[in-house]
């Protein structure tokens, strides 16, 4: 990584890549928990049902 001090806009150039760092942790928290709802939802909709509750036999 170049020095960011021998750029004309030290501050900004910092800034911009510590907002890119912060984005890019943002972004694969949200994918990753994005991928664990599908798996989740795919796993529910593929599962079988739990078989009826017959009814007691009346006397």
């Amino acid at each position: 990584m170049a020095n960011p001090w021998l750029k004309k806009k030290p501050v900004m150039s910092l800034w911009l890549s510590t907002v890119n760092r912060v984005a890019g942790t943002l972004r694969g928290h949200a994918t990753a928990q994005a991928r664990r709802r599908v798996k989740a939802a795919t796993a529910d909709a593929l599962a079988p049902t739990a078989p009826k509750a017959k009814p007691g036999r009346k006397r």
